[in-house]
């Protein structure tokens, strides 16, 4: 899986709305947007913010597909 399927899986799963998910992280709910359908890819830096905004660890939003 991707980043972007990924992210919105845990995002939904945890029914937090892009704007919630916004606030929490400080990350606009465009780039999320953008991030979640594949539009723009993350920084390391970016994604270490959502996992926190988030409460999942970093490896939870990177799945290795081997």
């Amino acid at each position: 899986m991707h980043v972007d399927i990924l992210l919105k899986q845990v995002r939904q799963k945890k029914k937090i709305t892009l704007n919630k998910l916004s606030d929490k992280s400080g990350i606009s709910s465009t780039h999320i947007n953008d991030i979640e359908n594949n539009l723009k890819s993350p920084s390391l830096f970016v994604m270490i913010r959502l996992a926190k905004a988030l409460d999942v660890e970093i490896t939870e939003l990177y799945k290795v597909i081997w």
